[in-house]
């Protein structure tokens, strides 16, 4: 079973877009239960089709599939939940790992939130100076969530 470990963090400053490479996503959701998410995303060119569990802490199941960028188009103009969720995400080497860190647009606008996918849930990775506090746990910061409660909107 494919298994996606990951910690959130909030982002001060923009000195992480030094050296980044950002690449602009467009994602919806078919379905955003909390049991389970289903996504569509665009991004750099390539489209895929995702499907998560329910979060256990750092941990969840995640199975992602590779769909062609028309079809993934269609399901995002008829037949995702509205907003969609408008970003661009960054790539940031730091110490070993990949952080992705994701500038929000649209509803979302303001919004800065940093990822790091890690091998286990016991690891700590080392953390940038632009990180702030950790929002792993918090619900509001999931993407599902941002696209039925805006940041714009709290």
């Amino acid at each position: 079973m494919a298994q996606e470990i990951e910690r959130k963090f909030l982002v001060a400053g923009a000195s992480w877009k030094d050296g980044a490479t950002g690449t602009l996503v467009r994602q919806g959701y078919l379905s955003s239960v909390k049991e389970r998410t289903v996504r569509v995303r665009v991004a750099g060119g390539k489209a895929f089709l995702t499907i998560k569990g329910v979060n256990r802490g750092v941990t969840r199941t995640e199975f992602e599939y590779r769909i062609p960028v028309d079809e993934a188009a269609a399901m995002l103009d008829a037949l995702c939940e509205r907003p969609l969720i408008e970003k661009t995400r960054w790539v940031v080497p730091f110490e070993g790992f990949t952080w992705e860190v994701d500038e929000f647009h649209g509803e979302n606008a303001g919004l800065v939130v940093a990822e790091v996918e890690l091998p286990t849930a016991g690891t700590t990775p080392a953390l940038p100076p632009w990180v702030r506090e950790e929002v792993t746990s918090d619900p509001r910061y999931y993407n599902a969530n941002l696209a039925k409660k805006p940041f714009t909107a709290w």
